[in-house]
């Protein structure tokens, strides 16, 4: 996400945090922090802000301050919240689980393409924050998190794969700092269009697009524009029009893999944001196109599947959790498909 002087970003900090970030332009006037944050923050007032600061939640150049600090030229001021502000209320909903692992800490489950993981405009219900709200409410010791789940990381909607949902405080807290400390092994299957020769490395900035804000671009490594952005894949089967590969994230960015491969010119296939809901390789027949349109009515959107898991366990000293997830039964078959048309 953009670094523009003056800007402003609303970004997740290690996937965990949320936070507003300004830098003050260079030609600022000495003003106080909560009069600043007033005109870059929506939906805010002075007394909220001031409560923020109370709280130790405005940072200057990454140390806390009171309301009546005096911002100055070059300041990097943020709005820390401890968790993502709740616009709407969270609604237990009996919808059925997938649950892999869970134990009085955390919660691993195996989400379906298509299903939201969290609540926000247009996804009110129905989505996977509102069945572990039931859950937690259900259990025979409730979580101590109460009806919030403790979310560290997120798919995408219609991605498939494994989540780890914290269930309580503590919890929360190591496996945040396992992201960010990248111990954490995340690996992801991707379908992708095109023929992918080798095993390769992708290292840039991720930041919304200049173009379009609704999805997000590469931007130079070392630059000022964007978050440092690492995916390493390998080539698991080549089908010609098609591949395989697996994705292992060391960062976790925003639509990470979708802009990645898509910047190496290897779209995932059906993803509709990034290119990749269109023929781009293979027959210029009607009877492929149609092939291809077939595949693509299998899934609800990219072939990107969070394959697997990898932590340690954050109350029991030296457990290692790993998990895997199969492939959804529409990604098996269209493989299925492109190994005959391969054959």
């Amino acid at each position: 996400m953009e670094e523009n002087i003056n800007s402003i970003e609303n970004i997740q900090n290690n996937e965990l945090f949320e936070h507003y970030k300004v830098i003050v332009d260079p030609g600022q006037t000495q003003l106080r922090v909560d009069k600043f944050l007033m005109d870059k923050v929506e939906n805010t007032s002075r007394n909220k802000l001031q409560e923020a600061a109370s709280a130790g939640n405005i940072h200057v150049n990454n140390i806390a301050v009171k309301s009546n600090y005096k911002v100055k030229p070059g300041d990097v001021v943020q709005i820390v919240l401890e968790h993502p502000p709740r616009e709407i209320e969270l609604i237990p909903q009996d919808i059925p689980i997938d649950i892999l692992y869970e134990d009085d800490d955390l919660i691993l489950v195996n989400k379906p393409a298509g299903l939201v993981v969290h609540p926000g405009y247009g996804n009110y219900s129905g989505t996977l924050v509102n069945a572990l709200v039931y859950h937690f409410e259900n259990l025979p010791n409730q979580s101590e998190l109460g009806n919030r789940p403790g979310l560290v990381h997120r798919i995408d909607k219609n991605t498939s794969g494994i989540l780890v949902i914290a269930k309580t405080e503590s919890s929360m807290t190591h496996l945040a700092k396992q992201f960010y400390d990248r111990t954490i092994d995340r690996r992801y299957l991707a379908l992708v269009w095109g023929d992918v020769k080798e095993d390769g490395i992708v290292k840039t900035n991720l930041g919304r697009s200049l173009k379009n804000r609704k999805v997000m671009d590469v931007f130079p490594f070392e630059g000022e524009i964007g978050k440092h952005a690492i995916t390493r894949y390998k080539v698991l089967q080549n089908f010609g029009y098609v591949t395989l590969v697996e994705c292992k994230l060391e960062t976790g960015r925003t639509h990470q893999i979708r802009v990645h491969m898509k910047s190496i010119g290897h779209p995932l296939f059906n993803d509709p944001e990034y290119g990749g809901a269109v023929v781009l390789k293979g027959k210029p027949t009607a009877n492929y196109r149609r092939f291809v349109q077939n595949c693509f009515d299998l899934i609800p959107g990219q072939a990107l599947h969070a394959r697997s898991l990898t932590l340690d366990h954050p109350s029991k000293k030296g457990e290692v959790i790993s998990y895997k997830s199969e492939l959804p039964e529409g990604f098996k078959a269209i493989i299925e498909r492109f190994k005959k048309v391969q054959d």
